[in-house]
C-alpha cells in the first residue's frame, strides 16, 4: 500500500511540475545563450548550471562577470539572490525534517523555487501525509524540471548565436518568477515584503554591480518581519 501511494505521489508531483517546464526550458536556454557569449565554454557552462542550479543567479553572476565587478561583489550577489532558498528550507523543516541526513542532502541540492512553491503548497493542504509520500512528491516536481533545465542549458550553449534575438527568451525570467509569487502573496506581511523589495530594487538601480538588490532584500525581509510580528501583537 505505501509503496503504491508513495508512487502515486511521485506521478503527481511529475505531473504538476510539468507546466513549468515551459517556463524553465527557455530560462536554461537563456542562460547557455548568456553564458557562450559571456565566453565560457560548454563544460563551464554546464559546470555552472549543474553545480549552483539557480538560474536568477547564474545570470546575475554572469552579468558581474562581464562588468569586471570584483570576486567578492560577485559571490555575495549571487549568494543574496538565493538567500531566500534558505527560508524556503526552513519553512519545509516542519514537513521533511525527519528524513534521514543523506534524504535531506539531495532534497536541498533539488530545492529551488518551483519544487519548493509546488511542495509546500502540497504539505500544507495535506499534511498529516506520511513522511515518504511527501519526499515521493518532491522527488517528482523536480523529475521533469530539473532534466529540462539542464538539457534547454545544453541547447543554448551548444545553438549560441544562432538562437535568433525575435525568440524573446529574456521572458522566462519574470513569467517564472510572477507565477510563483503571486500565489504565495497570501498575508500582508508577504505583500509588504514583496512590495519593498520591488520598490527598493527600482530605486537603487543606480547602485554599481547590482548591490541594491542585497539592499532591497535586506529591506524588505526587515519590513516582512515587522509586519508580521505586529499582526501577531495585534490578535
Amino acid at each position: 500500500m505505501a509503496r503504491t501511494s508513495g508512487k502515486s505521489m511521485f506521478l503527481r508531483g511529475m505531473r504538476d511540475g510539468l507546466p513549468f517546464v515551459l517556463v524553465v526550458g527557455p530560462f536554461g536556454l537563456l542562460f547557455g545563450v548568456i553564458g557562450t557569449e559571456a565566453g565560457l565554454n560548454l563544460a563551464e557552462v554546464m559546470g555552472f548550471t549543474v553545480l549552483v542550479i539557480a538560474g536568477a543567479s547564474q545570470i546575475t553572476a554572469i552579468s558581474l562577470m562581464q562588468e569586471n565587478a570584483p570576486i567578492l561583489v560577485i559571490l555575495v550577489t549571487a549568494l543574496a539572490v538565493n538567500l531566500r532558498m534558505a527560508m524556503y528550507s526552513a519553512s519545509l523543516v516542519p514537513y521533511l525534517g525527519a528524513a534521514p541526513f543523506w534524504q535531506r542532502g539531495i532534497l536541498a541540492y533539488f530545492l529551488v523555487d518551483q519544487s519548493y512553491a509546488l511542495a509546500h503548497l502540497e504539505y500544507e493542504k495535506n499534511p498529516e501525509r506520511p513522511l515518504g509520500e511527501k519526499m515521493a512528491y518532491f522527488a517528482g516536481t523536480m523529475m521533469v524540471t530539473a532534466p529540462s533545465w539542464y538539457g534547454m542549458t545544453w541547447v543554448g550553449a551548444v545553438l549560441g548565436e544562432a538562437i535568433p534575438d525575435s525568440f524573446a527568451l529574456d521572458f522566462a525570467i519574470p513569467i517564472t518568477f510572477l507565477a510563483l509569487i503571486a500565489p504565495a502573496l497570501k498575508t500582508a506581511a508577504h505583500v509588504a515584503a514583496a512590495t519593498t523589495s520591488v520598490l527598493l530594487a527600482l530605486a537603487l538601480a543606480w547602485m554599481p554591480y547590482g548591490t541594491g538588490l542585497l539592499v532591497a532584500a535586506v529591506c524588505a525581509m526587515a519590513v516582512g518581519a515587522a509586519v508580521e510580528i505586529a499582526m501577531e501583537k495585534r490578535a
